[in-house]
């Protein structure tokens, strides 16, 4: 199941439940070789993946579209509490339109039958363009997402 709500200063907040307990979906979000599975669309293809998951540490991948040009994508941690909460900035290169940097929070609440609810909060986006953009990029990474998860 997935919820898209929109605040009405260009916040995006979706929810999405997974069958799978919170310790792994942290590590969907974590480890870098996990991310790079689902953190993209399906013509994109990761070329690099690094990311200091720590408080200040610092995360930047590059994507290759369709077309052959490069999408660079980077921020920096501001809270890591594992296996709850992730709280990153993103900026991106080679992004059209061109956009300010933003803030996106992961919280992972456990629920019942080894599932997990994740509600990601994405602040700051700066115009209806962007925000269809990130709404859109958010649901095709979650639908990736569930196939990185670890089979119950």
């Amino acid at each position: 199941m997935r919820v898209t709500t929109r605040s009405a200063a260009f916040e995006l907040i979706m929810h999405a439940e997974f069958a799978a307990p919170r310790e792994a979906v942290f590590a969907a979000w974590t480890d870098r070789r996990l991310i790079a599975r689902w953190w993209a669309g399906k013509t994109y293809t990761t070329l690099s993946c690094e990311m200091d998951v720590r408080p200040g540490g610092a995360w930047r991948r590059l994507l290759r579209r369709p077309d052959g040009t490069v999408l660079i994508e980077y921020g920096t941690y501001r809270e890591v509490v594992a296996p709850e909460r992730l709280v990153f900035t993103y900026n991106s290169e080679g992004a059209d339109p061109v956009e300010p940097e933003t803030v996106v929070t992961v919280t992972l609440a456990k629920l019942s039958g080894n599932r997990t609810r994740l509600t990601l909060r994405h602040t700051g986006i700066d115009s209806d363009a962007a925000h269809a953009i990130h709404e859109a990029a958010w649901s095709r990474c979650f639908d990736r997402f569930t196939k990185t998860l670890p089979e119950n």
